[in-house]
C-alpha cells in the first residue's frame, strides 16, 4: 500500500468509528465480551434497584397500616387470629412470632412463665435478623458492581489500547486519524464500567441507609411489644400466686 493509500484509509477510519455500535463491533474480542458483561451487570443492577424500590415501599406501607391498627387498642389475641393465618412480614411477623411463643406458654398443659421473657427477646431478635436479611438480600451485588465495574471496564481498555497499538506498530502509522479510532474503543470499556458502577454505588448507599431505618423501626417496636408482654407475665405470675 502506497502512501496515498494509508493517509486515505487513515482519513475514512474516523467515520467508521462515530457511532457508539461502530466502535464496538470493530473492538477486540476480549473487549466486546467486558463490554457485554459490564452492559449484562447493568441491566441486572437496575432490576435489583426497581425491585428493591418496590420492596422497600410495600414494607414501609405495611408497617405504617400494622402500627396503626396495633395502637388502636384491638384486641391482640384478635390481631393474632387474623395475622396468623397469613404470611406476615415487617413488624407483623414480630408481634405473629412473639404472640405464638407467648400462646405456646400460657395455652399449654401447665403453664410456664419461667424465662418466657428471655424466650420472647430471643424470638424477637431472630425475627427481626430474617427480615433484614429479607431486605439486604441482592444488596450485595450492587456492591460489588460498584467496586468492580471500573476496574472491569479499566481492563477492557488496558487491553483495546495494547491491541491497537500493536496495529499501529504494523501500519507503521503514528497519524492521530489512525491511533485516535483504535483508543476510543478501548476508553469505551472504561464508559461502559462507569455507566455501571455509578448508579450501584449510589442504590448501594441508599438501600443500606433505608435497611438501617427499618431495622431500628423493628427494633423499636420489638422493644415495646416486649415490655407490654412483660407486664402480662407478671400479671399472670401475680395471679397464680395468689390462687
Amino acid at each position: 500500500m502506497n502512501p496515498a493509500e494509508i493517509a486515505a484509509s487513515g482519513l475514512a477510519s474516523p467515520a467508521m468509528e462515530v457511532s457508539l455500535l461502530g466502535m464496538f463491533w470493530s473492538a477486540h474480542f476480549v473487549v466486546k465480551l467486558v463490554m457485554l458483561g459490564l452492559l449484562g451487570a447493568s441491566v441486572w443492577c437496575w432490576a435489583i434497584i426497581i425491585n428493591k424500590m418496590l420492596l422497600f415501599s410495600k414494607t414501609q406501607r405495611a408497617m405504617a397500616k400494622f402500627e396503626e391498627v396495633f395502637w388502636s387498642g384491638a384486641s391482640l389475641d384478635e390481631l393474632y387470629a387474623t395475622l396468623s393465618s397469613r404470611p406476615t412480614s415487617g413488624m407483623a411477623a414480630l408481634f405473629v412470632a412473639a404472640m405464638r411463643e407467648w400462646r405456646r406458654s400460657v395455652q399449654g398443659a401447665t403453664s410456664s412463665f419461667m424465662g418466657l421473657q428471655a424466650r420472647i427477646e430471643k424470638v424477637l431478635d431472630v425475627t427481626i435478623a430474617r427480615e433484614v436479611e429479607k431486605l439486604e438480600s441482592s444488596l450485595l451485588v450492587l456492591a460489588t458492581v460498584a467496586s468492580a465495574g471500573p476496574f472491569i471496564g479499566l481492563f477492557g481498555t488496558v487491553w483495546g489500547i495494547m491491541t491497537a497499538f500493536r496495529s499501529i506498530a504494523a501500519s507503521r502509522n503514528t497519524s492521530l486519524a489512525v491511533v485516535a479510532p483504535g483508543i476510543a474503543e478501548a476508553l469505551l470499556a472504561t464508559a461502559i464500567g462507569l455507566f455501571a458502577a455509578i448508579p450501584a454505588l449510589i442504590a448501594y448507599n441508599k438501600f443500606q441507609g433505608d435497611v438501617a431505618k427499618k431495622q431500628a423501626r423493628l427494633e423499636g417496636f420489638a422493644d415495646e411489644f416486649s415490655a407490654i408482654l412483660s407486664r402480662q407475665i407478671d400479671q399472670h405470675a401475680v395471679h397464680d400466686r395468689a390462687a
